[in-house]
This record gives structure tokens, sequence and C-alpha cells, in this order.
């Protein structure tokens, strides 16, 4: 589904170059529930933005589902990124303005989704993640957990191939961070590739792969074998 080949990523911090990313080669198949482990300045969000099509590699190739995404231009990649993943990110990252519905209808309408089928995707992902009752709250009247469930409703409501989630526990505490896991492990239960970004051992631990970042590097990738 996702292939990685020689992904170098440089940044430019003054005159020091910066390599975030170092010779990165990596193959995913769908279905796969991956924990990316490091610590801070390992790579580990860069990877993620990488395969999220929010940042270009300097230099190597990123196939999606066959297709050399790396060639795409601007406009070519943000219809990848609106039709194929989803994205869940610690701060929620949600538009105060908007309804919890409204913030979970948003990239169907980006995407020219007709009004009747929007309205009948939002109430049947609203319902499924118990939001029915707080769905036409703004976010700075949702707790921590049903705002991360909406973040989660609005990235999953295209039906993408792949979720990526940074840290998608680290701004909760650990009763809703449990719920925000179940919900995550039913969606990949489903057959939602999904690949996690986190400094939790313990939520780590709960990946069926563990890749292991330092310095910009993959050094250590383990599958973790069901008895």
């Amino acid at each position: 589904m996702i292939c990685l080949e020689g992904i170098q990523r440089i940044f430019s911090v003054g005159e020091e170059k910066v390599h975030a990313l170092r010779d990165i080669s990596l193959q995913i198949l769908p279905g796969e529930y991956i924990a990316v482990m490091g610590p801070s300045g390992s790579g580990k969000s860069t990877l993620l933005n990488t395969m999220g099509l929010l940042d270009r590699p300097d230099q190597g190739t990123y196939s999606m589902e066959g297709r050399d995404v790396t060639k795409l231009d601007d406009r070519e990649q943000a219809r990848v990124r609106q039709e194929r993943i989803g994205f869940i990110f610690q701060f929620f990252h949600l538009v105060p303005r908007l309804t919890a519905e409204e913030n979970i209808e948003l990239p169907l309408v980006i995407a020219g989704v007709l009004p009747s089928e929007r309205k009948k995707r939002v109430d049947a992902i609203v319902a499924a993640l118990g939001l029915s009752s707080r769905a036409r709250h703004r976010p700075d009247q949702l707790s921590g957990g049903q705002r991360q469930r909406v973040a989660i409703a609005r990235a999953t409501v295209t039906n993408p191939a792949v979720l990526l989630a940074d840290e998608p526990t680290g701004n909760l505490d650990r009763t809703a961070g449990r719920e925000v896991v179940d919900i995550l492990e039913g969606l990949n239960a489903e057959g939602l590739t999904l690949i996690m970004v986190t400094h939790d051992p313990e939520l780590g631990k709960r990946a069926r792969r563990r890749i292991q970042m330092e310095d910009g590097r993959i050094v250590d990738d383990n599958i973790i074998r069901l008895p």
C-alpha cells in the first residue's frame, strides 16, 4: 500500500543542515497497525507528514497504492490527501466557530459531496462515535475526549485508506485516552490502516508493528506475531 524508498528530508536552520529523515525505506501493507516511536527530534512527525503528503522529501520515492505520489503536483497531492488519507493530531485542530457536526462535514464539503450524502455520512459517524448529544456544540463546549472523537470522525468520514495519528492521546487524561485508542483500534479491525506516532510505551505495545526511530533513521522495525 505504502512504499518509501531512500527518503531523505533536510531542513536548513540558519547555516546548519538538519537531517530529519535519513535514507528511509519502508513498506506498509493494507490493514497494518503501526506505532512509530523514538525520542523527540528523531524524525517521527516528519515521517508522518511525508506519508501524509504534508511535506515533500528532498530525495527518494514515495508510492501509495502503486502510484508514485512524489511526482504529483500540489493540486494532485491535495486530492490524494482528501480522498485517501485521514489525519488526527494531538491538539485536535478543529475549527472553533463550527459545531462538531459541521467540523465533521467540512472535508465532505471540500470534496464536493452532495448535501444529502453529507448528512447521511455525518449522522452515521456521529452516532457510531457516541456524539449525537454533542453534535451541535462547538469545540470549546466539548471535553478533550469528545474533541478527539470529533477529530476522528472528521478524519474518517471520507472513508480514507490510511489514518495517520500524531500523539492522538497526548492531550487527554487516561480514561479519555483509552476511549480514543479503543475507537482507533476498532477502525483498524475493520480494515483501516493505522499509523500512529506516540511517546507512550504502553500505547506502543498495543500495535502489531513497532518502528523505532533515532536521528532520522529507522533503527528497529518489529512485527508482533499474534499467538
